[in-house]
Parts: C-alpha cells; sequence; structure tokens
C-alpha cells in the first residue's frame, strides 16, 4: 500500500515545515516514506510543493509522481497543476480562508478548513500549515497527534522554539476541525487503504 500527499501553496506559507512534519511523524510510527520538497523562483510568493510518499514497504523510487490520492491546498495559486493529477477517491483538503476558486477534478472529496482563520484566532496566523496538516491527519488516520507534535518540536530550528507552543495548540485545532470525519480515514492502522 503507497499513498501519495502532495501540499501546496506559495513561498512563505510553511508549506515545507507542513510536509517535513507530516513526513518525519509518519516515519516515527514506522511506516516507509519518502520527502520532495520543490520551489519556484522566489522564497516568498513563488510556488512551493511538498510531495509524500507513504507506504507499508520499502518504497523504491523517488517521490515524483504522476497521480496522487491526496492533496493539501494552502492558497489557490499554482493549485492547477496539483489537481491535475488528482486521482479519483483522492482527499482534498482546503485553507479555506485564502483558498479562491473551484476545484473541478470529478469524483474527490473535498473538505474546507479555515486553516488561516483558526491560526490567526490563536494568535499565530504563520500556523496555518500546521492547521492544514493537523485537519489531515484527524481526517486520514494517517499519523497520531501526538506524532506531529513530536516532530514538530524536532524539526523547529533553534532560532524558532518560541513557536512550539503557538503550533502545537494549531496541530490540536486542525485535528478537532476534522474529527467527526475519520469515517473518510485513508489509512488504517494495519496500513491498509479503506
Amino acid at each position: 500500500m503507497e499513498l501519495e500527499i502532495m501540499l501546496t501553496g506559495i513561498g512563505g506559507q510553511g508549506v515545507q515545515l507542513g510536509a517535513q512534519i507530516l513526513a518525519r511523524a509518519t516515519a516515527l510510527e514506522g511506516r516507509e516514506v519518502m520527502y520532495l520538497g520543490t520551489y519556484g523562483g522566489t522564497m516568498r510568493g513563488g510556488n512551493t510543493d511538498s510531495t509524500i510518499v507513504v507506504a507499508d514497504t520499502a518504497i523504491t523510487t523517488p517521490p515524483m509522481v504522476s497521480r496522487i490520492g491526496a492533496a493539501l491546498a494552502m492558497h489557490h495559486e499554482f493549485w492547477s497543476g496539483i489537481e491535475g493529477k488528482l486521482r479519483p477517491g483522492a482527499s482534498v483538503v482546503l485553507n479555506s480562508t485564502v483558498f479562491e476558486g473551484e476545484v473541478r477534478a470529478e469524483g474527490v472529496d473535498i473538505y474546507l478548513v479555515p486553516a488561516t482563520q483558526i491560526a490567526t484566532e490563536l494568535g499565530s496566523p504563520v500556523s496555518a500549515s500546521m492547521v492544514l496538516i493537523g485537519a489531515y491527519a484527524s481526517l486520514s488516520g494517517i499519523v497520531k497527534l501526538e506524532s506531529l507534535v513530536e516532530e514538530m518540536t524536532r524539526s523547529l530550528p533553534a532560532y524558532r522554539r518560541q513557536h512550539v507552543q503557538l503550533n502545537e495548540h494549531a496541530l490540536q485545532a486542525g485535528y478537532e476541525a476534522l474529527e467527526s470525519n475519520l469515517a473518510a480515514a485513508a489509512w488504517t492502522r494495519t496500513g491498509g487503504k479503506l
């Protein structure tokens, strides 16, 4: 069983950090994982995407995929390149605070999470990516909240340690935002797709 997950947004929204935390949390829970971050030509405001491949057996190819089973979108900018990769039955989690437009892919499940609004209410708008990955973890069952918190704490550089508590609250808030949708789990504890 393999699951391909893509995160997308614009530079400065925490897409790369969020993907790194999600990838590390899946490894912490004993799954095989590969992660690849890509950036546009600018640090802030350009496109930024990350691909994560999670599997219950060894992964032999790099995480450059043509089809994906899940997408997390922090922003609508650059979304069209991701949308074309969605396979039928994919889960799409959108930051509904800033995502404009609609998802045109057919046969996908769309979940709206006001990630930027939730993060702002918590006092840290830059933690919106934490809200979104927390929501996806709750929805999919791919990792436990505790694993996300542990890997977020490990992933933050020393000069960002003051953000640990705010990011933890953002992960928790995201997890609770979609907690009632667990019937749509993409990963069971035995590793198979439902």
